[in-house]
């Protein structure tokens, strides 16, 4: 089994057909809270603030993608198709803000399978660079726990460190180990990073030509 993108949608194009700026996202404990192995729609419940934080980028013409590890797929203990309605469901509930999610992204082997796909590595990152000609310089990944942020740093990404699902354990694991300068940025939720994120992407996002 290969990685994957679940499907991208529409993809901004900036002036002369520049590298974007991104914002990219872990799904589980970022977008909706942490729920073990989830595969059931019935079980997704989204974490506030979430649908105006992915509107605002998409009104500054920032793409939005999520990369997420998957490995209950690799240990059977759901499918692919059962992802994808999780993601779909997502999608769904994002829509009433005017949100929309540019690209899925998803490793779904285990940890021991030594994906070079798998959070901490960048192998989903670098997919959705040359999927959507996205410029990972310029671009942040929010995430819950240091992997997610080691796999952004591999490529040049600023990162976000969010105390919804695991991080404000990670961020206190991250401080005893002296590793707390791996998150530039450290926020509540995804909804109380929007301000951060908008002083970073917006500047970028217009430098490029996407931002009004």
């Amino acid at each position: 089994m290969s990685c994957a993108s679940g499907w991208s949608n529409r993809c901004v194009v900036g002036q002369g057909g520049s590298l974007k700026p991104a914002l990219l996202l872990d799904r589980d404990g970022v977008i909706n809270e942490e729920v073990e192995y989830l595969h059931d729609p019935k079980n997704l419940v989204m974490l506030p603030g979430v649908g105006q934080t992915i509107a605002a980028m998409n009104r500054l013409g920032v793409p939005v993608v999520v990369v997420t590890n998957q490995a209950g797929i690799g240990r059977g203990m759901y499918d692919v198709d059962a992802y994808r309605r999780v993601c779909e469901a997502i999608a769904t509930v994002l829509s009433p803000d005017q949100a929309r999610i540019d690209g899925w992204y998803f490793c779904p082997h285990r940890p021991d399978e030594g994906c070079d796909c798998r959070k901490p590595r960048p192998g989903m990152l670098l997919s959705a660079a040359r999927d959507l000609a996205l410029d990972l310089n310029a671009s942040v990944l929010v995430g819950d726990k240091a992997s997610d942020l080691e796999a952004a740093r591999e490529v040049g990404c600023r990162t976000v460190l969010v105390h919804t699902g695991h991080g404000r354990e990670e961020a206190q694991r991250l401080i005893a180990q002296g590793r707390a300068d791996l998150a530039d940025h450290v926020a509540a939720s995804l909804g109380a990073a929007l301000p951060w994120l908008q002083d970073v992407l917006m500047p970028a996002a217009r430098r490029q030509g996407f931002a009004p």
